[in-house]
């Protein structure tokens, strides 16, 4: 009898996979570059924020109904199949196994060693730092491909521990900036001259990365107890509950330090607001549970890289499907599937590092933290429409207004990337009809044999 993934994960997983995919790295280093893009006036940050985390929500929502009706072996690739078709299903599940997956866990990886080497005092861009973020992503490939099970306690007991850092600077930094006026003083500082020319949506456009991950939670819906129960209610709150943490936690560090501090050190600026609260020991201390965050964030981002090919190759599509499809008995994973998502994260991994390293990739280096997410904004659009087309026994609420937000959402994301990015949207387009191209020819490879 073929082997299929069994019922493995509740709904504290699934909670805890939406909270601890997407808190965790994006709140520490996109602060930074959100305060830069908007000159450090923190109101237009603040509004960067809400908007984000609002888009983030209305997406959330939308596929929320449609987790209550579909539920096959991917996620949104189960509910692109249902409303769109087969063929977009395909090539929505061959990009988000192929780039997005990872493009985002190869940035999680490198992230937590940039971290790391800020904590043991290395050059970021040093061979180490490349060496560590191997490692960490050889460790939590491992992790998730032998004991899945593990990765999902990994996971729970991540979410907490990266919420200890973060939830004590929201309500500790706040209160001491009040003591101190820089909070006032923050938010009454005059944005510098050197700001971006379109702030707002330069800030959104790094709320993108922040603010993902939720959709990740979809890729183990073949795993969830109770998916179409649980799934929902895991995407719903735990989004919402995402969007106050960060707001009061951009609010924390406003008390800790000045807007210039954060904008002039980058990935020192969170250890320094840190070290000013708490102190050096207790600073550093709290500055390894951001590491640890980071590392939780990566873990998560690895438990859907490893499950993405096998999302298409359950279907029979892709290069290798039969190979590919193969779940194994021992540890209920798709080892080749997850083999393939690792080689896929090393790809990425060193396509941006020695880009940036030798300079020989020119415009075509872009950034893999924020375009594949808004693309993946785009490609949810079809989803929306045919979603209200086709769902007619939902109510009206369900079938058009929360499609409907959602797709405005996506919208406002897209034209955020337009206007920050300019020409370097163009440049990243080619990469992307270069991987999908690759994503058809595979395909028919597949289908000739």
């Amino acid at each position: 009898m073929e082997e299929q993934l069994t019922k493995k994960y509740g709904l504290p997983t699934a909670i805890a996979m939406v909270i601890g995919i997407v808190i965790g790295s994006g709140i520490f280093f996109k602060a930074e570059k959100i305060l830069t893009a908007t000159g450090g006036d923190l109101k237009t940050g603040i509004l960067a924020w809400l908007l984000g985390g609002c888009i983030a929500i209305a997406s959330a929502c939308a596929f929320a109904v449609m987790a209550t009706r579909y539920e096959k072996v991917g996620g949104v690739v189960d509910y692109a199949e249902a409303t769109v078709g087969e063929n977009y299903a395909y090539y929505l599940g061959w990009f988000m196994a192929a780039v997005y997956f990872p493009c985002l866990t190869s940035t999680l990886c490198w992230v937590s060693a940039r971290y790391t080497c800020v904590l043991l005092g290395y050059d970021i861009l040093s061979g180490p730092c490349l060496a560590i973020t191997m490692l960490y992503m050889a460790l939590v490939y491992f992790m998730n491909a032998t004991a899945p099970r593990l990765a999902g306690k990994f996971q729970v007991s991540l979410t907490v521990i990266k919420l200890v850092p973060i939830l004590l600077m929201a309500v500790i930094g706040t209160a001491a900036g009040l003591r101190s006026g820089l909070i006032v003083e923050n938010f009454t500082a005059v944005a510098a001259a050197d700001a971006v020319e379109s702030p707002l949506f330069a800030a959104l456009a790094a709320t993108s990365f922040a603010y993902e991950g939720w959709v990740i939670a979809t890729t183990i819906n073949a795993e969830i107890k109770n998916a179409k129960r649980n799934l929902p209610l895991a995407l719903v709150f735990g989004v919402g509950a995402i969007m106050l943490i960060y707001l009061f936690y951009y609010v924390g560090i406003a008390g800790a330090v000045p807007n210039s501090v954060m904008m002039e050190n980058g990935e020192q600026g969170a250890r320094i607001a840190f070290s000013t609260i708490f102190g050096p020991v207790a600073g550093t201390g709290l500055f390894v549970f951001v590491v640890l965050s980071c590392l939780g964030t990566c873990n998560g981002l690895m438990m859907a890289c490893t499950r993405g090919f096998y999302s298409i190759a359950a279907r029979g599509r892709g290069p290798k499907a039969e190979l590919l499809a193969q779940v194994d008995r021992y540890t209920n994973m798709p080892n080749n599937a997850a083999s393939a998502g690792l080689v896929m994260c090393a790809f990425w991994c060193c396509y941006f590092y020695f880009g940036a390293l030798l300079n020989e990739l020119g415009p075509f280096r872009f950034d893999s933290s924020e375009l594949p997410v808004i693309t993946l904004y785009a490609m949810y659009i079809p989803i929306y429409l045919m979603f209200m087309k086709k769902a007619r026994n939902e109510r009206p609420f369900r079938r058009f207004v929360l499609p409907a937000l959602a797709l405005i959402g996506a919208v406002f994301m897209i034209l955020a990337a337009v206007f920050s990015y300019k020409m370097d949207c163009v440049y990243y387009l080619l990469v992307y009809a270069a991987a999908m191209a690759l994503g058809w020819l595979l395909d028919r490879k597949n289908h000739k044999q």
